[in-house]
């Protein structure tokens, strides 16, 4: 755990979002609640409700049957009508239920309505493997979201950009999703500022400064990025880490801007690699600074694989520091060959 800072307080994932959640109650009456078992004495699979419903009624924090086409459903309607709902969706496997209503009617409502119509939606769910849920519970679904123009999508990396990510997105005008990789919600307590705290949607953070290699990445993976940036700098590489923290809106200039100066790229997601997120941050790169790049960019992902439910195979299936290491390494390699040949 780090040195509390002024005005924080040491919080896991879980109660930092659920500490977003309290203010945004209390701060302004449109707000509610939805979702399975999110109400007390339950407060939600991972707890991040917990004691809202016994603090703010029944008709604020909405305990819902199991149907994530009637929290959705009920969502967009309220949040039509001026309302602002944060749905939970318990798990990202379950938008598989209601991708319909949230791509094709919350996500473009305010194009078919000429701007007339905002959809102020907050849409949570917990997502990502490590915790043994098995293939039909652990799956990092953003690149499909990212994919329907309308929507806005969110992926902290720690409990501080959790609240701050989660705040913005219960004031933004558009439907949100905030994706919470659940290994987040109990990592080691670490400061978060207590009330008000908003991270702009769209600004990365670069939690290490680097000058020969950028390691873009977001959620949990920044923290391998991170551990293997200090490992490489023992070798004398100086490893720079982007934390996107929003991937719609995206800080296309801070990628850019840091590619340009290290020359190199690796990008780390848990998705699978093929059509993920990588892709798309590598093909923006490749195509605005491909006269400045000593490398193609690498990408590291979780194999094209469902989830394996075994703990060996699960963490076989997922990105590791060792693979951001191998990818670095073989980065540099092909750059200074390309000088050399």
């Amino acid at each position: 755990m780090t040195e509390q800072e002024p005005n924080t307080r040491p919080m896991l994932g879980f109660q930092a979002l659920g500490s977003a959640l309290d203010e945004a109650l209390a701060r302004d009456p449109s707000v509610f609640l939805l979702g399975e078992d999110i109400a007390d004495p339950g407060g939600g699979v991972f707890k991040v409700t917990a004691g809202l419903s016994s603090k703010y009624g029944a008709h604020r924090v909405r305990a819902t049957p199991i149907s994530e086409q009637a929290i959705m459903g009920a969502a967009i309607g309220a949040a039509v009508a001026g309302m602002r709902p944060v749905a939970e969706i318990m798990l990202m496997d379950f938008l598989a239920v209601c991708l319909d209503q949230l791509a094709n009617h919350a996500a473009k409502l305010r194009y078919m309505s000429g701007g007339q119509t905002s959809v102020p939606l907050t849409v949570r769910c917990a997502a990502g493997a490590g915790m043994q849920f098995g293939a039909q519970h652990s799956e990092m679904l953003e690149a499909w979201l990212t994919h329907v123009p309308g929507l806005k999508v969110v992926v902290p990396s720690n409990p501080a950009d959790a609240k701050g990510l989660l705040t913005a997105c219960i004031l933004d005008p558009d439907p949100c999703v905030i994706v919470e990789q659940s290994l987040l919600y109990f990592l080691p307590p670490q400061p978060v500022p207590v009330g008000h705290h908003l991270v702009p949607l769209g600004v990365a953070a670069t939690p290490r400064a680097g000058r020969d290699i950028t390691l873009i990445s977001y959620g949990r993976q920044v923290h391998d990025a991170l551990a293997a940036a200090e490992l490489l700098a023992r070798e004398g590489i100086e490893a720079e880490v982007l934390d996107l923290r929003s991937l719609v809106p995206l800080d296309e200039r801070a990628v850019l801007a840091s590619v340009a100066r290290t020359r190199h790229a690796v990008v780390v997601h848990e998705a699978v690699r093929r059509n993920g997120f990588g892709a798309e941050l590598a093909a923006m790169i490749s195509e605005q600074l491909f006269d400045e790049l000593g490398a193609p960019v690498a990408r590291v992902a979780g194999a094209n694989t469902p989830v394996p439910y075994a703990k060996a195979l699960e963490d076989a299936f997922l990105p590791d520091v060792d693979g951001v290491l191998a990818a670095v390494r073989t980065t540099l390699a092909r750059s200074r060959a390309r000088v050399a040949g």
